[in-house]
């Protein structure tokens, strides 16, 4: 059985060709990723890639380096590759670190399909192997967001996540507007609140946001107010979706407890595969609906999460195209969307390009 003989990581920073804000105050306008690299003594590789986001995880770049190397690869090194629970059971015993880990995780997966002579995607055979994407569009002018809408639109994209609270009488021109620019373009809207609303005033905003069409909101409420998300959640005003509120399994019992959403968001970035499968399975034991976010991946993360979304109880739109913000990749070609949709079979040979990935490493 090989055994887990080298872990590497390389920073990489990609140019985005506009800023993605959300929430109150959080932006990003350059994708500062790790890439994470697990091989066997046999010569299996397998690949990941770790999104850290110091406002959301308090993770850095530089911080997914030194937990990797200085804690996590030293409890898995030696490990058979085979051992993913083992190796999941050694990466709890380090707290939080939610990219890190989910990365490494990924990475021991593609290594031990590797092994088995398969690629992930033989490896999880999802059986749904078209994946309905969505995409987020950020805050911005409205003259800008509506400019990237018709963008991403143009490159296949059918869904979009709508970032509202800030201003949401703004965000509500902001819906009409893209309704009446893609009138009878099939274009579905729903939106993330990022915890942006104040209980008082939430239940006549949802409605609000219900009549004009919009699917469900994310978050709506800040995580610590548990009472308040469930009976928001009880008067069925608009479809809940749990992101921040559900990091972990840990996270998500709770908020299953609770009852406080509809829909999870599943982000393969933060539990990696092992996790990932433990949460999906108790929100379909439960009756929950599911999607699954990238985490502002590029397009190695996105293959990553791509796949996972095609797994059974996966029927929601995936957060799935992050990728068209970015002017350049680590990889050999890109992703295409056609019509909304994402193949995972046409996934196959896309990996990372050696030299193009030395052009954009982090000195």
């Amino acid at each position: 059985m090989p055994k887990i003989a080298h872990i590497e990581t390389i920073p990489f920073r990609l140019p985005m060709a506009g800023a993605l804000s959300w929430g109150k105050a959080s932006r990003m306008d350059t994708l500062e990723h790790v890439l994470v690299r697990v091989v066997t003594d046999a010569g299996q590789t397998g690949l990941a890639e770790a999104t850290p986001r110091p406002t959301i995880y308090g993770e850095t770049p530089e911080s997914v380096q030194v937990i990797i190397q200085k804690h996590l690869a030293p409890q898995l090194l030696g490990l058979d590759i085979a051992d993913l629970a083992g190796a999941n059971r050694r990466m709890t015993t380090i707290a939080n670190n939610h990219t890190a880990k989910g990365a490494l995780d990924m990475a021991l997966h593609e290594a031990l399909a590797a092994w088995q002579g398969q690629n992930l995607l033989e490896y999880l055979n999802p059986p749904t192997r078209k994946i309905k994407v969505s995409y987020i569009l950020g805050i911005a002018d409205p003259a800008t967001m509506l400019a990237e809408a018709k963008a991403v639109y143009e490159r296949g994209v059918r869904a979009l996540k709508v970032k509202v609270g800030r201003n949401l009488a703004g965000d509500l021109t902001l819906i009409r507007q893209l309704q009446a620019e893609f009138e009878g373009g099939q274009l579905e809207l729903y939106a993330d609140a990022n915890e942006g609303l104040r209980p008082e005033e939430a239940p006549t905003q949802l409605r609000q946001l219900t009549d004009l069409g919009v699917l469900y909101v994310e978050e709506p409420l800040p995580v610590e107010l548990i009472s308040e998300r469930a009976k928001l959640r009880a008067a069925q005003i608009l479809p809940l979706i749990a992101d921040d509120s559900a990091f972990t399994p840990r996270d998500l019992a709770r908020e299953l407890h609770f009852d406080t959403f509809d829909i999870l968001n599943i982000k393969t970035a933060r539990t990696g595969y092992t996790q990932s499968l433990q949460m999906l399975a108790a929100a379909r034991q439960q009756g929950k609906g599911v999607m699954v976010g990238s985490q502002a991946s590029s397009t190695l993360g996105t293959i990553r999460a791509a796949i996972f979304a095609g797994l059974a109880g996966i029927e929601h739109p995936s957060e799935l195209s992050f990728f068209l913000k970015l002017e350049d990749e680590i990889v050999n070609r890109p992703i295409e969307l056609k019509e909304g949709y994402l193949d995972l079979d046409m996934l196959v040979g896309i990996t990372v390009d050696e030299e193009r990935l030395k052009a954009f490493i982090v000195p």
